[in-house]
């Protein structure tokens, strides 16, 4: 069904059910009703991959209780009309099926395509209608029925066939990520780049993507030995350091010599200083983690005296998804890491509770 007649807005203004003049992003609740304004498309949710920064937070405010991790993500779906955890104001993505095109829709999208959304859920009206029943609150990825709405000018990607549902989903969750990484690292003569947060789904595929746009040089800052030792093995780092990315001093003692290019891919908060510190003067510094406070960055630059330009990795970058991909079907490192990720979750529940 669609409203024949009726005009939206392209950015989901309509959409908006309080309070009225904002953006869908900044709404506290969405209208997600499943009849379709011309330019829409209704997806059937098969599953949800909330943010690292999110689901850290909400593990950490209900430690050794998954399921009432599990209770909070279904009660602010229900109550926003959107996954967007309070706390740190950030969502995720999700993956389904194209159940419905509107008429007037621009994203050449197909009824019973697999999909994957790369807006974030934040923006996104999502309603969901089994409870949740069928996950154990464990997993950043959330397997669920109901329905999804995108805009006019939302951004989604049709799932590949080479790659099980599951890893792709995780790929295309942090796509912005790799592809904004090596667009600044070609802005360098062979720079010396460092990772924080580099074993994580958003900071391996930025040492690929680094690697494959000229870095000189890759350094991975981690936290623990057990993360060095994994993203070691994966040989996508030519020196792998550990230190609490939440320390200034410590990151710029691990790292010795400042870097050019630092990517900032940590799920908590407090690495603003460490990365302006670990940067050179003239260098730049990403900061892709939702868990950033920009206040804290701007301020910790200025009161630092450093001469770094600071960007905002919004994540979405031309042809992101596509890079991505490529990404981890061509290097056996990043696969590795991933795969070895996705077959954890339980001991990382664990070890982290």
């Amino acid at each position: 069904m669609n409203r024949d007649g009726s005009t939206g807005s392209p950015i989901g203004l309509h959409r908006v059910v309080e309070p009225r003049g904002v953006l869908p992003q900044a709404a506290w609740r969405l209208d997600p009703d499943p009849v379709l304004w011309p330019d829409e498309v209704r997806v059937r949710v098969e599953r949800l991959n909330l943010d690292a920064a999110s689901f850290r937070q909400l593990r950490e405010a209900y430690p050794a209780d998954p399921d009432a991790v599990r209770r909070e993500v279904g009660a602010i779906i229900a109550g926003r009309g959107k996954m967007q955890n309070p706390v740190t104001g950030s969502g995720g993505m999700l993956v389904g099926v194209v159940d419905e095109v509107g008429p007037d829709s621009p994203l050449g999208l197909r009824v019973g395509e697999r999909v994957a959304t790369l807006v974030s859920l934040t923006l996104t009206p999502l309603q969901i209608s089994d409870g949740l029943r069928d996950w154990d609150g464990r997993s950043e990825q959330v397997p669920t029925q109901g329905h999804a709405i995108l805009f006019g000018r939302s951004v989604a990607a049709v799932l590949p066939d080479d790659l099980p549902t599951e890893l792709a989903l995780a790929v295309l969750d942090v796509c912005g990520a790799p592809a904004l990484t090596a667009r600044v690292v070609q802005g360098y003569d062979a720079p010396r780049v460092l990772v924080l947060g580099a074993a994580g789904k958003s900071g391996s595929l930025a040492l690929a993507a680094a690697r494959r746009a000229g870095a000189a040089e890759l350094v991975g800052l981690v936290p623990t030995e057990a993360e060095a030792d994994l993203l070691g093995v994966s040989g996508l780092a030519d020196t792998v350091v550990v230190a609490d990315a939440r320390d200034p001093v410590a990151v710029a003692e691990a790292l010795g010599r400042p870097a050019d290019v630092t990517v900032v891919c940590v799920d908590v908060p407090g690495a603003e200083g460490g990365a302006i510190l670990a940067t050179e003067a003239g260098g730049t510094v990403i900061f892709f983690s939702m868990a950033t406070s920009f206040a804290a960055a701007a301020l910790g630059a200025e009161g630092l005296g450093a001469d770094v330009t600071m960007i905002v990795g919004n994540g979405f970058v031309p042809g992101h998804a596509a890079m991505a991909l490529d990404l981890i079907r061509s290097d056996a490192g990043v696969r590795h890491l991933y795969e070895r990720r996705l077959s954890n979750i339980e001991l990382e529940w664990t070890v982290r509770s």
